[in-house]
């Protein structure tokens, strides 16, 4: 009787933390120290859903979906429709090329916000230099959480700073690891986005992206980059006396040389004012291939999307495309039927039946299982 007691404990627990999508441990000690050990996880998948044209398709319900990972069915846990409130982190680049414009992203991001609806809560997030040790040093500054009042996200707006570095890996580590609660409320669920407005290019974090990557992953947040096209300013200002010039950091120097492998017999130069001007072009044109397609990675894997713009003016506009994108998001979560904790990528699919002809999904498309 005991035992089965013990048992049922376990098993409710399992149930409890299904229903409130934590990853959780359930754990009960018998009389001869055997343990049951329950783990899951709730993935998280956003989607949305186009036409021909690429006009939103709203009508979408749950008893038309059907969800694979790695070619096997799933049981389907939530269906959030595109009326389902929304949590939305929005991360501001104001280093480099921006710090000129920043009154212009301030508004950009006031007239974004203004354009959610009610009972969407959003969270933002920028950059600013802070003296430490006697250096100056760029660092990520959370101005707001997770909050609905426009009140509060406008005079945070109004704390924006500008920066002398770029610590972008450090902001996506922050998001994943501080900003969005670690439970999900069954009773009000939201969907979640993160909208980042930069070029990509990160030049003083401690992380790097291949360790932030898995994290970020696991939000089953769609990420949205409004990319800002900075390469021109940034070679203009690259260029020439290496006193005057715009200095590669130490960490993008690093980067460029990662490249080449361990058996490269190129030779390394970590002082700047040793790079000749088409040593300085390569660096730049490699470290911007590389967060053009860490970008691509993050928006296809979340089911999110890349708005280019050629310069800050753009970016009003930009951010209305972003906030109709999220307005037509559909998200769903399932526990995976696959409890095998290996660590390894499990393939995502979502079948909708009842689409007009040509229409489009648009899902996250995969995510790392946990491993042991």
């Amino acid at each position: 009787m005991a035992l089965k007691f013990l048992k049922n404990l376990c098993f409710s627990a399992a149930v409890l933390s299904a229903w409130f999508g934590l990853p959780v441990l359930g754990q009960v000690t018998e009389p001869d120290d055997d343990v049951i050990r329950v783990d899951t996880q709730l993935i998280m998948v956003p989607f949305t859903v186009v036409d021909r044209m690429g006009k939103p398709v709203r009508t979408v319900k749950g008893a038309d979906i059907t969800l694979f990972e790695d070619g096997v069915k799933q049981n389907i846990e939530d269906f959030m429709s595109v009326a389902a409130p929304f949590e939305v982190v929005l991360l501001l680049d104001t280093s480099g090329s921006a710090r000129s414009e920043l009154d212009l992203i301030r508004r950009s991001a006031e007239a974004f916000i203004s354009s959610l609806r009610e009972g969407d809560r959003v969270a933002i997030m920028g950059f600013q230099t802070e003296e430490i040790a006697g250096r100056n040093v760029a660092a990520v500054h959370l101005l707001t959480g997770l909050t609905e009042s426009r009140e509060e996200l406008r005079n945070s707006l109004r704390g924006l700073q500008t920066s002398n570095g770029t610590p972008y890996y450090d902001a996506l580590r922050q998001i994943a690891q501080d900003v969005f609660p670690d439970e999900t409320d069954r009773k009000t669920p939201r969907r979640r986005a993160v909208v980042i407005l930069s070029d990509g290019v990160d030049s003083t974090s401690d992380a790097e992206f291949d360790s932030v990557r898995p994290e970020f992953e696991e939000l089953g947040a769609a990420v949205y980059f409004i990319r800002v096209d900075t390469r021109d300013f940034f070679e203009e200002n690259l260029l020439g006396n290496c006193i005057a010039a715009m200095r590669f950091s130490g960490a993008q120097i690093r980067r460029y040389y990662a490249g080449f492998g361990r058996g490269s017999k190129i030779e390394k130069v970590s002082d700047f004012c040793q790079l000749g001007d088409f040593e300085r072009l390569a660096i730049s044109k490699r470290l911007y291939e590389i967060a053009d397609a860490e970008m691509e990675a993050l928006a296809e894997i979340s089911g999110g999307r890349i708005f280019p713009i050629g310069d800050l003016n753009d970016a009003r506009s930009a951010f209305a495309k972003v906030a109709d994108e999220i307005g037509m998001s559909y998200s769903l979560g399932y526990y995976s039927s696959n409890t095998a904790r290996d660590g390894k990528y499990r393939k995502i699919r979502v079948e909708i039946k009842g689409l007009p002809a040509g229409a489009v999904i648009r899902a996250r498309n995969g995510y790392n299982a946990d491993a042991k």
